[in-house]
């Protein structure tokens, strides 16, 4: 599935119901004034890696749930903006406590099957990207560097999809 469609828990349906990523953002503001990319890495480690947001999923709840008064955004420079929780947020939020306590349970329990985050994919992922950053960075490849590069990578998918 897409990104922002992932099934959570094998339900065979979206990652969030209507309405349930505005009630997690609303959470996560709250526990801690946040930018839209913290936002967006705290969705994928809460949900051990099942679920991470686009921007154009984030940014958007953001402006939805400044429209509605629930979040305040303030200039952090730099061009980011840094959303808090509003009172009217903090009361719908209490309002809503016990959905929003159901659906970080269920990510917990989605997190806890996922093999994401685990130590040794979390190195090698990285190790790969080092490795491809270092490359890249290095100057200009001769075109059989790019066909060797660019068969490394379709090879490592190949044999990931079918492990």
């Amino acid at each position: 599935m897409d990104r922002e469609g992932a099934d959570m828990g094998g339900r065979g349906r979206r990652f969030f119901d209507h309405g349930d990523l505005r009630l997690v953002v609303l959470k996560l503001i709250a526990d801690k004034p946040r930018h839209g990319y913290e936002l967006i890495k705290a969705l994928e480690e809460s949900s051990g890696g099942a679920y991470s947001p686009s921007p154009g999923v984030i940014y958007p709840t953001l402006t939805l749930l400044e429209d509605l008064g629930y979040a305040a955004v303030s200039d952090a420079g730099g061009g980011r903006k840094l959303f808090t929780i509003t009172p009217d947020g903090e009361a719908n939020l209490a309002a809503n406590a016990t959905a929003a306590k159901a659906i970080f349970e269920r990510m917990a329990q989605v997190a806890a099957r996922s093999n994401a985050f685990h130590p040794s994919i979390l190195r090698a992922r990285e190790n790969l990207r080092t490795a491809l950053r270092l490359k890249l960075s290095g100057g200009p490849l001769s075109e059989a560097q790019v066909v060797k590069v660019a068969e490394a990578l379709d090879e490592a998918a190949k044999w990931i999809e079918e492990a």
